[in-house]
């Protein structure tokens, strides 16, 4: 416990910036109308792809033996890779409503 009031202690500005962020994030999310709600998610999943790319440096930069960091480091690689398709899917589907029917 000593130690983690001691982390808290060490990176008080960084926990304060995060929770500005969520704060900040949630009332512009917030006052999207609707209608833009789906080019915003699809916009927002495809900056996943920073996660994709954070996650196969740590893969890099990880021990052969450190399984731990391999195991998240390929689950991040998956999960934001379905993320990312996922996003251009949306975004593709949103756009097809937009084309004129023959």
């Amino acid at each position: 416990m000593e130690g983690f009031l001691l982390w808290i202690d060490q990176h008080q500005q960084m926990i304060y910036i995060v929770a500005l962020m969520i704060f900040l994030g949630i009332e512009v999310i917030g006052r999207v109308p609707s209608v833009l709600h789906t080019p915003l998610m699809s916009g927002a999943n495809a900056i996943h792809g920073v996660v994709i790319i954070g996650a196969i440096i740590v893969m890099g930069k990880a021990d052969s033996d450190n399984y731990l960091a391999l195991a998240l480091g390929f689950l991040a690689v998956i999960l934001g890779t379905l993320n990312v398709v996922g996003g251009f899917v949306v975004t593709d589907r949103m756009l097809e409503m937009f084309k004129k029917k023959k």
